[in-house]
């Protein structure tokens, strides 16, 4: 077969060049040129555009009907519920994580489950069969159905699955995979951005579901294009540190599902452990109420989870006082410092101030506000806060509580844990009480503090 031509085009003004150069010789950008492979003449022609406009088929979306997609479990159900219900035919995911995180392992696990009534292939670019027939049997799992190939050439690895015709493929991972008809060595923009897209059309096109293993940069973002992300269908990210038996897996992409999903594992010596309760794993176990401590209740996706918000006020021995926050934005700490101080009256400018998330879960939604302050209050005055109580709500520059989304299911979810007592705002109280436990609704912070102590 001949070889396809490449080209290097800007990434700035859309030329193209013959060969590389350090600049683009139409922009003068520096950097810019990135390789792609060459159109031929033939598939670029006007005539090709106007046949397929010929066969072209017009429909109404009121014509189009709207089928239930059908899932396929994985066998693992936190997998599953990050998936929207299971894997999709014809799906692209992809899981990024970093090294050592336990990504090769839970897609090991996944194919051990589903390789008893499916048909299914892992795709190695970094592992020799060997070394995944040792963790699977370190992992104590019957992968015996598990087709493995250790390949990272393009052309061979879909010449395999046309020949095989698998439901599930994992290329592991898609940073080592590369094609001929690129001259640019694995890994390149160009090589990941071709090898995706091909591995995508085939996926499309034979109804595969396909799983990119990917690596991320020391930024924690997934290395190589952009449009990497764009491809695929669903975008996984592990997250944990490594030093910590648990991992988190979360949508941040899922054309099938709910996005923001979290999945709660626990690293263990036979692989990883779903975690049915996770809650029990963001709440410290204290012997008595202490000070600077306050539980919330969180919504990720469809799931509200129950998170320990910690804080220690300081006081400051340098003319800058510190301002830290661990698994809660940073900036949204010194504003909400700001607010308690014009609104409340409880000034924090001569003050470290420290605020940590148990656990090591990342919050980003706003109704951890009133859980923050309200530990941070707690631990200026020393004074712990009524035990079994929850918080959630928004604080807006005016003082004002602001409700949240899903207010109802967070109560719910306090009260099948064992807690007794919820500061909430006033938008989100109850319409019916729910048994056993105090609504105290708020509509100003100074209410909430005041409440509180």
């Amino acid at each position: 077969m001949a070889k396809a031509k490449s080209l290097y085009v800007c990434t700035e003004c859309g030329g193209q060049s013959l060969k590389w150069q350090g600049q683009c010789p139409h922009c003068n950008a520096w950097n810019t040129l990135v390789e792609t492979v060459a159109e031929s003449a033939a598939s670029s022609g006007g005539n090709r555009y106007s046949a397929l406009a010929a066969d072209g088929k017009l429909q109404t979306l009121a014509e189009v009907e709207a089928l239930e997609v059908p899932r396929t479990p994985t066998g693992v159900a936190e997998l599953d519920r990050v998936l929207g219900g299971g894997l999709v035919e014809g799906a692209v995911v992809l899981i990024g994580g970093d090294p050592g995180i336990g990504k090769s392992t839970l897609l090991l696990q996944a194919l051990a489950h589903m390789s008893v009534a499916q048909k299914v292939l892992y795709v190695s670019g970094e592992e020799s069969p060997q070394q995944i027939a040792l963790r699977a049997k370190r992992l104590a799992l019957n992968a015996s159905a598990v087709i493995l190939l250790a390949e990272i050439n393009l052309e061979k690895i879909i010449a395999l699955l046309k020949r095989e015709r698998p439901q599930v493929a994992v290329i592991d991972s898609i940073q080592t995979v590369y094609s001929e008809a690129l001259q640019s060595a694995p890994g390149s923009v160009a090589q990941v951005r071709e090898c995706a897209a091909q591995l995508t059309r085939y996926a499309k096109q034979a109804g595969t579901t396909i799983i990119f293993v990917g690596h991320v940069t020391k930024e924690g973002t997934l290395a190589g294009p952009r449009v990497l992300e764009h491809i695929v269908d669903t975008v996984l990210y592990f997250e944990g540190e490594t030093s910590s038996s648990f991992r988190l897996v979360r949508a941040f992409k899922n054309r099938f599902g709910a996005v923001n999903e979290l999945g709660v594992f626990a690293m263990t010596e036979k692989g990883l452990r779903e975690v049915s309760n996770p809650s029990a794993l963001f709440l410290s176990h204290h012997g008595q109420e202490v000070p600077g401590s306050c539980v919330m209740v969180t919504q990720e996706g469809t799931r509200p989870l129950l998170v320990e918000i910690q804080a220690l006020v300081d006081e400051a021995h340098a003319p800058n006082p510190r301002r830290l926050s661990v698994g809660l934005e940073q900036n949204r700490l010194a504003m909400l410092l700001a607010v308690l101080h014009r609104h409340a009256g409880i000034a924090c400018f001569d003050q470290d101030v420290f605020v940590n998330a148990v656990g090591g879960v990342r919050i980003t939604e706003p109704a951890a506000d009133l859980a923050v302050l309200l530990a941070i209050v707690s631990s200026l005055k020393n004074k712990p806060l009524p035990g079994k109580m929850v918080v959630f709500g928004e604080i807006g520059l005016a003082g004002e509580v602001r409700p949240v989304q899903r207010g109802q299911e967070r109560l719910k979810e306090a009260a099948k844990l064992g807690f007794t007592r919820a500061v909430i705002p006033k938008a989100n109280k109850p319409k019916q009480a729910i048994m056993g436990m105090e609504i105290i609704a708020v509509e100003r912070l100074e209410e909430a503090v005041v409440n509180c102590r």
